[in-house]
Parts: structure tokens; sequence; C-alpha cells
């Protein structure tokens, strides 16, 4: 029992950092900028997209996306972010968490982020992998799944304990 909260614990603080560009309702990093560099742009105004290719960096607060590609797709109304989706290479980073994918796409009206093609997520030593990780941000839940050859899997250290039992960071 007290494994499954850990795990559970680590996924949501994992997987919570991965919500990069489309940003969390209300949160304070909507209102922090959003650097995105790369080796090219290519924006399409009547298919409301902006794509990004090449060696792709997109940094907004203390958190880091990199990629081969990066398409943003935006409301023809507002201009809101409908959706991001990364491709080749994915690499999310904040702090001591990062999630590593060869495909993620974040959603940005249903709230969640899928991570496919052997995703992994990574906080210290900790690690979950398996064939898709989808994380629903609103809820804070996320659910990893197999399939085939890709078994879920999941590495947890203990935390150390003080000598009153209490864990210690």
């Amino acid at each position: 029992m007290i494994k499954k909260c850990i795990l559970a614990i680590v996924l949501s603080l994992t997987l919570a950092g991965v919500v990069l560009a489309a940003g969390k309702s209300g949160g304070d990093r909507n209102a922090q900028p959003i650097k995105i560099k790369s080796n090219e742009l290519f924006t399409d105004n009547n298919n409301r997209t902006a794509t990004f290719v090449g060696k792709v960096s997109a940094r907004q607060g203390d958190m880091t996306i990199y990629s081969d590609k990066l398409v943003i797709n935006y409301s023809e109304k507002d201009k809101d972010v409908e959706k991001v989706e990364a491709f080749g290479n994915v690499r999310v980073v904040q702090g001591n968490r990062q999630a590593l994918a060869g495909h993620a796409l974040y959603e940005n009206k249903a709230g969640k982020i899928v991570l496919d093609t052997s995703p992994k997520v990574y906080q210290g030593d900790d690690v979950v992998s398996g064939k898709v990780i989808t994380y629903f941000v609103d809820e804070q839940k996320s659910v990893v799944t197999g399939g085939g050859d890709a078994r879920v899997e999941a590495v947890i250290h203990p935390m150390d304990k003080g000598k009153d039992g209490s864990a210690k960071p």
C-alpha cells in the first residue's frame, strides 16, 4: 500500500512538470513568457499552426522542453493554445524531474498530456515507464499502460528515515 502511495506521488509530481507550454489553468506559469528557440520556424495562419524545427528548446519559468520538432495549434477566435505536439527526442526538464519520449501531445481542452514512443518519467533516482503515459492535469492523476513487450515498470527508491521514523528528503 505504501509503495502504491509513493508511486502515485512520484507520478503526480513528475508528470505535473510536463505541462510546459499548455500551462495549468490559473497558475503563475501562464503569466510567464515562453521562449522558444529552433533552427527554423514555419507559420500557417490558415491552419493556425506554428511549427518549430531543429534543436527546439522551449522554456517557461523553470521548465524546458527539448525536441526535434514542436507544433503549436491555436484557436482562430482568441488565439489560445489548443494543443502542443512534440516529435523526436522529446525531453522535458524541471528541477530533478525529467520526462523522455519519442512523442508528446498536450491537449488543452481535455487537460491531458500523452507521452508515447518509449516514454519514461524520472524524479531523482525513481523512474516509471510503459507503452503510454497519460497525465490528467486538472485531476492530477496519471495512467501508465503497457502493451506487447512494453510492460509498466516502476523503480522507486525508499526515502531515508530519521531516528524518529519521519522521512528525510
